[in-house]
């Protein structure tokens, strides 16, 4: 019973799209863990009661208990996020009781006791509250074309499936609208930081999250207000 209490948790998250399995060149696939921490990281090791993450993550978890414990080091990094925005932190300062997502890169197929005595490249703090988008994400990669005051205008070359379908037979450049809920990112290596439109210049590399309802079209999605317009980010960071 508590592990079809586990798996009907973690596909909601799954469902709600916290995290994506990627391939990392040379290195396997990124596993991602999202649950509440059980204590403070300390010694190397943060400790979590898992409630979902990436389906190789979950597959890894058969017939394991919630209660894990992953190991991190030096190249780690923590961040916290807070309205969307992502801050670099400490070990120290995540506490017991916040929901997190451990991201570790290792070999395709590895078993659970391989993924935790690797040490993870990022945990992300999401608070004490998970709050699951209400909206499916479309999101869009590729280079800016240009900017203006409340747009972005993308040469696309890329996305998530949601997005990439509503691109068939469409331009690849196209116009994204930007408000002032939008949040702007500059990530260098695993680290961001928040930047304004004005950063954003020609030829940029970035990706542009819109959450908008189910079944809209290309049109319905570009005049929403993008909540994300995040450069040089990385595929396994969209968390």
């Amino acid at each position: 019973m508590r592990m079809k209490l586990f798996l009907a948790a973690a596909a909601a998250v799954l469902l709600g799209g916290l995290a994506t399995t990627a391939d990392a060149a040379g290195t396997g696939i990124v596993y991602s863990f999202v649950g509440k921490l059980t204590a403070a990281p300390s010694g190397g090791h943060v400790g979590i009661s898992v409630e979902g993450g990436t389906r190789a993550a979950l597959r890894a978890m058969l017939g394991q208990p919630v209660d894990e414990t992953f190991a991190y080091g030096d190249s780690t990094e923590f961040l916290r996020w807070k309205d969307g925005v992502p801050k670099v932190v400490d070990a120290g300062d995540l506490e017991a009781g916040d929901y997190v997502r451990v991201n570790v890169r290792a070999p395709r197929g590895s078993s659970l006791a391989t993924i935790e005595g690797t040490n993870a490249f990022l945990i992300g703090d999401h608070g004490t509250e998970l709050n699951r988008p209400d909206k499916p994400q479309y999101l869009f990669r590729g280079q800016i074309a240009s900017v203006g005051s409340s747009s972005v205008t993308l040469t696309v070359r890329g996305g998530n499936v949601r997005a990439l379908r509503l691109m068939q037979g469409q331009s690849a450049t196209q116009t994204f609208t930007v408000g002032s809920s939008t949040i702007y990112l500059l990530w260098q290596g695993r680290v961001p930081t928040v930047i304004s439109l004005s950063d954003l210049k020609t030829g940029d590399r970035v990706a542009i999250h819109v959450r908008a309802p189910a079944r809209s079209t290309l049109a319905q999605v570009e005049a929403t207000a993008a909540v994300k317009v995040a450069e040089h980010e990385p595929v396994q960071a969209s968390s």
